[in-house]
């Protein structure tokens, strides 16, 4: 026979996946279902076991479970060892040092995987700067599209937020306090800056603050020192009328930039994304020219 065998259905079950929420804020928005996970699951891994340590504390639950840092640096790294507990039978708790993780924070990479194998993956919901900051913001929310951090270049920051000029929908992004002032100056300028927006400072926390107006008087109360977790709430493009002469006009300036080099790809989309133009619609337009402004 050559050896003992694993006898098929002898394998042990996988274990589960548990993604959980932890407060953004106050230690008391935590969930008794993520109080009761600390207290129970075998492997924790965590984005700074410091600070889990700490909430932990003030929660009142020891951990049970044996605790691995999981931060953006060692996340490949980490990955397999987690993967190899979830595949032996053992629960893995993830957290993050505030809200959800894979939301802007650790924790896709490891889930992909896990989806990848077959490996159950559950959710213990929770606080979530997103959708707190997009509730308590007065703007539209149902439809939304959450855009994370901005890019820290300067040309990449530009591209996204041309992009983002014709977007309808609400838009929240996350953005560092030293950076918020230079952001909002930069999207009233993309998005215009009568456009309303809300800033969130510190949300449920002690010096909570929400500030509301246009991007442009947002962009000058920023301009001083901020501090804090910023999350930035920015109302959609409003509802136009497409007539001809906007189709004309848009299809003479993706002319003029690509006569300047611009590829006729990224042409159309940046200057769709600046009129507020279905994008389809100005490709059309730009390949059959006799026909622009017709439809």
């Amino acid at each position: 026979m050559g050896g003992i065998g694993v006898i098929p259905g002898d394998e042990p079950a996988a274990g589960t996946l548990l993604l959980a929420a932890t407060p953004i804020g106050r230690p008391d928005d935590a969930s008794a279902r993520l109080v009761a996970a600390l207290a129970a699951v075998p492997v924790i891994a965590a984005e700074d076991t410091r600070r889990l340590r700490r909430l932990a504390d003030r929660l009142g639950v020891t951990p049970a479970g044996h605790i691995v840092s999981y931060y953006e640096g060692v996340e490949d790294k980490r990955a397999p060892g987690l993967l190899a507990d979830l595949r032996a039978g053992r629960d893995v708790l993830l957290v993050t040092d505030a809200g959800m993780p894979g939301v802007s924070d650790p924790g896709y990479r490891l889930t992909a995987a896990a989806v990848a194998e077959g490996i159950g993956v559950t959710v213990l919901p929770g606080p979530s700067a997103v959708t707190a900051a997009l509730a308590v913001s007065g703007l539209p929310s149902d439809r939304f599209c959450f855009e994370g951090f901005p890019p820290r270049r300067p040309g990449e920051r530009a591209r996204r937020f041309a992009e983002l000029a014709g977007e309808r929908r609400t838009m929240v992004f996350f953005e560092s306090p030293k950076r918020t002032g230079a952001t909002l100056g930069e999207l009233a300028a993309a998005l215009g800056g009568g456009r309303h927006a809300v800033v969130c400072r510190e949300l449920t926390k002690t010096h909570e603050e929400i500030r509301r107006g246009t991007l442009e008087e947002l962009a000058s109360w920023a301009a001083g020192e901020l501090l804090g977790e910023i999350t930035v709430v920015v109302a959609g493009a409003p509802a136009r009328t497409i007539g001809p002469a906007d189709v004309d006009e848009a299809v003479a300036e993706v002319s003029r930039r690509v006569a300047s080099g611009t590829s006729r790809r990224d042409a159309v989309a940046a200057v769709a994304a600046e009129a507020g133009l279905p994008r389809r619609l100005l490709y059309e337009a730009v390949v059959s020219p006799s026909d622009s402004g017709s439809s």
